[in-house]
Parts: structure tokens; sequence; C-alpha cells
């Protein structure tokens, strides 16, 4: 196995076909398939499945690119350091559920650590995204939640990956909504009193089951229920619908505005907001410190 086989590998992965990615590395087509074949034939799994319609990573392949990736970011920064004596920057990337905490933290870490040295990425997505950006080492570290319901399945799924989750807070359960809805100036609600207002959810795609699920309470059965992609359009239907979604109770006004609110609800639910990282990896010394800005709401968790 060589560099230049797993760079082949990564670029394809990345493309369409065979073909697009042989032009991208100025080589020819039947170069770059009997190379890919040749390192399939070494270790011994298939790494891309072939079809008229194109190539795209088998379920091996995802794993073993995830690694690839490693090693090459790993050999640039050797070569730019020792060899090329070159300037590259450092990277650091996260992925998270819809949490403006968590957001708000990757703002703060990034004003301390500056952006001369470092590449930063953050990407807000998807509950199952989220495992398999950490997995596939698009991300160094993945926030989420777990609670009673969610909590064997998704072990099962961290445990099969290779991952570990760390508990970082631990909240009570409140109805996220605008300062103007009609329940908005209650101590305490219910999910009676909810019921005629719409409970907004984040769409979780091809994972929509009740396990990948962002907000608690994923079994209830809402009278009115409404799912969308981002958090501005949730803000938006709160506004125009009296909507609301369950949350940590947990709210950044510096993000999202001070037009909204957190009302406790009453339940003796809790989750448990924690990060995923490979097993047995040392966290860098940049994702130590945006834990640690994340662990500062840790007071705020507890009201």
């Amino acid at each position: 196995m060589t560099l230049i086989q797993l760079k082949y590998a990564i670029t394809v992965a990345g493309e369409n076909s065979l073909n697009d990615a042989a032009k991208k590395l100025f080589i020819s087509q039947p170069s770059l398939s009997s190379a890919i074949r040749s390192l399939e034939k070494e270790i011994g799994i298939e790494l891309f499945r072939r079809s008229q319609s194109g190539i795209r990573l088998t379920s091996e392949g995802e794993e073993f690119i995830g690694y690839a990736r490693q090693v090459v970011e790993q050999y640039n920064l050797l070569d730019a350091r020792y060899i090329s004596k070159s300037a590259v920057k450092k990277k650091f990337s996260v992925s998270m559920q819809h949490y403006t905490f968590a957001v708000k933290a990757f703002a703060e870490m990034v004003k301390q650590f500056g952006m001369d040295e470092y590449e930063f990425a953050v990407h807000e997505t998807k509950t199952h995204e989220v495992i398999e950006d950490v997995k596939n080492y698009r991300s160094e570290i993945g926030i989420l939640y777990l609670n009673e319901f969610n909590c064997k399945v998704l072990s099962k799924l961290f445990d099969e990956y290779g991952l570990e989750f760390h508990e970082l807070l631990v909240c009570g359960i409140y109805a996220y909504m605008w300062k103007g809805h009609p329940l908005a100036k209650d101590k305490e609600i219910t999910l009676d009193d909810l019921k005629e207002y719409p409970c907004l959810s984040f769409e979780q795609g091809e994972y929509n089951s009740f396990y990948f699920a962002e907000e608690v309470l994923s079994t209830y059965q809402y009278k009115r229920l409404i799912k969308a992609d981002d958090r501005a359009t949730l803000l938006n239907l709160m506004v125009e619908l009296n909507g609301y979604t369950l949350c940590s109770g947990i709210i950044c006004e510096e993000l999202n505005g001070s037009e909204y609110c957190a009302v406790k609800l009453k339940s003796d639910e809790k989750m448990t907001i924690g990060y995923l990282a490979r097993k047995g990896a040392a966290i860098s010394v940049i994702g130590q410190k945006y834990l640690e800005e994340i662990s500062k709401f840790r007071e705020k968790a507890m009201k």
C-alpha cells in the first residue's frame, strides 16, 4: 500500500466516476482503475461498487477512506513542517445536533485560537450524520444527546463504529418558543397544555426513526407536528404558527436573539448532552478547549 494509492482512493471517493477522478488526478482512467484494483486486492476488501450509473463506496470502503484521509493529512503536515517547510494550517472540525450553545462555544474557541494558524469547520446536521462524521474522521468531535429511550440503540451503534460517548451536561426538558406565544409567561407547562400548538422537529432524512430524533419524547403522539431541516426555519415557524420545540433550556440570546424563551416542561425526563470521539483517541488541544467552553454552560443546564 502506497501513499499514492491512498490519494487515488480518496479522490475517487469524492467523484461520481473513475473517469472524473482520473481527469482530476491527471492520469489515464485505465491506470487509475488498475491502481484501485491493486489496492483492493492487497487489503482484501472491495472499496467501491461499480455500476453503469457510476461508482460508490461500500460500507467497508467508507471506513477505509476515513483512515486513509487521516494518514494523508498527517503526511501533509509532516511534509509541510520538515520537507517543503511551507505554512499549512492545522484543522479542527466538529459536528453537532442543532444546539445554539454548542455553536456559541465553537465561536468562543475560534476567538481564542484565531484563524491565522487554524482552519475550522462546524457541521450542524442530522443525528446519524454527526455519528458518521466522527466515525469517518470528518470531525474530531460530535455533539449529541442520550436519554433512557435512545441510549441502548445509539450506544450499540457507537460501539460498532469504535466510538465513545462522554457526558458533558445533564438537562431537564423545556419548550422553546417565541415570547409572543400564549404560554410564554407560564413558569411550567405540560404536554397537554401544548397539544393545540404545532410541535416543531428536525427532519432526520433516511434515518428518521424515534431513536435518531433530536428532541426528547419522540414517541409521544403529537396532535400537530411539523418537521423542518434547519434552525432558522423552526424559529420562523415559532413566530408565524405559535410553534414550539423541546430543548435543553440552555438559551444563547447572542445568536438567536432575545425574542425567544424556554418554559420548563413538567416531566421527569432528562437528556444527557455529551461528545462523541474515536475510541482511545486523544483529544487535541483545540478540541479540549472547545469542550471546556461547552462545559461552561453546565450551570445553565442545572437551573
